[in-house]
């Protein structure tokens, strides 16, 4: 239901107070309100690709003036809650997926359900539906994706074909059973492991869960499921990597450098999004330029055949603020930045993965074309046969994505799973012990919530 996301009397205080900033500011505006150009923010590199994009939209909508302002992503959060708070928000903003929850709670989105029923443009249809669900809150839908981010298996095919395992692993057990080959061909003495899983890192225990189909959280999202069988099973997997050697209890942070010790065989597996194809594409020596390759996250059950496992879906969505004043044509804007052919600009400009199948499907055109000589290059990502190839694993797994608790709460939950799952694998506590003490942590996190509900009519 609406309303659940936050204090109501917080939420109509935060309303009131923006609502008199709005009237104090109207008489210095006054009738050149309709004048001003559109007020963008875009976050991080995306900034600067974002102004190559505008282009075409200024070419489309001459009376549509449209301002870029770069906001660092290490600020973006705060400064969009405090612009909220100070009545100032842009027309349109990117904001991270996992921000949509919070800020549908403070009412700061603009539903966008009819608008894009009514544009000729993106099709609700031709969003991947993992993607598209990060952004529909009580079941309206509050941005569009813009770009997806997920993560899958990152692995050396060279040091597997060395081990005797000549495919991607399918599944959980062809999976461990793939890195005890690696560790074992690698002889005595050496100081190699089967995978790198940074201790550090939320995302990759929770990917396990979640294709265990586990719930991380129960009664209504108000409190701690992670005592659940389906959760218990998961942390088994992974922190009995760590148990055998497979995987060593380090974070990136521990390791010289991520990149290169990928390329010294210190691991032959990591899980890893799509920034780091091109980072690779560029680090590693030209005598492992072909040696390296990347898979759909496996399956826990082996009996689903070819199919992948799930992974999370992240990355970046565009919304229109609900104080907007230009809503109709700050929509369009956004409808010209989530339409097919400029996500695939956006994804040559930045590496970005397209969150729409028909954005996919030029860009594969286009890659093969590359690959094969017929069309030009010069784009800012590096294209080739194996690029094209890389990105097809991203394309598989984005048909089988999910989305992480739709609350406000969830990056402070986020970091306790991070805080308890690296002490049960450093064997601080047993997995049981862990586990309840993650649960309480989030109970007490979810109290707030809890109370609210309580008091509702």
């Amino acid at each position: 239901m609406a309303g659940q996301f936050g204090d109501f009397s917080l939420r109509l205080a935060v309303a009131t107070f923006a609502f008199m900033l709005s009237l104090a500011g109207a008489g210095c505006r006054g009738e050149t309100a309709a004048e001003e150009a559109l007020v963008f923010w875009a976050m991080g590199s995306e900034a600067e690709a974002a102004d190559a994009l505008l282009g075409g939209f200024r070419e489309l909508h001459p009376d549509i003036p449209v301002r870029v302002q770069r906001v660092p992503w290490s600020a973006a959060h705060e400064k969009l809650l405090t612009a909220f708070v100070g009545g100032s928000m842009p027309d349109v903003f990117q904001l991270g997926s996992t921000w949509v929850a919070e800020l549908a709670m403070l009412g700061a989105l603009e539903p966008l359900d009819g608008r894009l029923a009514a544009a000729a443009g993106p099709s609700r249809d031709d969003f991947f539906p993992g993607v598209l669900g990060a952004n529909v809150i009580d079941g309206r839908l509050l941005s569009l994706p813009w770009y997806v981010d997920t993560r899958l298996l990152f692995y050396r095919r060279d040091l597997l074909a060395a081990a005797g395992v000549m495919q991607p692993p399918r599944s959980w057990a062809q999976w461990r059973s793939a890195m005890e080959l690696v560790r074992t061909s690698a002889g005595q003495g050496t100081s190699r492991y089967g995978v790198f899983l940074p201790v550090d890192e939320w995302q990759t225990p929770v990917i396990l869960a979640l294709e265990q189909q586990a719930s991380l959280l129960a009664a209504g999202d108000t409190r701690g499921n992670f005592r659940s069988a389906e959760v218990r099973k998961a942390v088994e997997f992974y922190t009995g990597l760590f148990r055998d050697d497979l995987a060593p209890r380090r974070s990136e942070a521990q390791l010289a450098n991520l990149y290169r010790e990928f390329a010294a065989g210190y691991f032959a597996f990591f899980v890893t999004g799509p920034w780091n194809l091109v980072e690779l594409e560029r680090r590693m020596p030209a005598d492992l330029a072909d040696a390296w390759a990347t898979a759909p996250m496996p399956a826990a059950d082996a009996s689903k055949g070819a199919a992948p496992g799930v992974s999370v879906a992240g990355g970046a969505s565009l919304a229109v603020s609900a104080t907007s004043t230009r809503k109709e044509h700050a929509f369009r804007l956004v409808e010209y930045l989530c339409s097919a052919p400029v996500q695939r600009q956006f994804r040559d400009l930045s590496g970005d993965l397209p969150s729409r199948r028909s954005a996919w499907d030029s860009a594969e055109v286009a890659d093969a074309a590359r690959a094969s000589g017929t069309a030009g290059a010069g784009t800012a990502v590096a294209k080739g046969t194996a690029h094209h190839e890389r990105s097809r694993a991203f394309r598989a797994q984005l048909d089988h994505l999910v989305t992480t608790p739709k609350v406000p709460e969830w990056e402070r939950i986020a970091a306790k799973i991070t805080l308890h799952l690296e002490r049960i694998v450093r064997d601080e506590v047993g997995i049981d012990e862990g586990l309840a003490e993650l649960d309480a942590d989030v109970d007490a996190i979810l109290a707030k919530r809890r109370a609210l509900l309580a008091e509702r009519p």
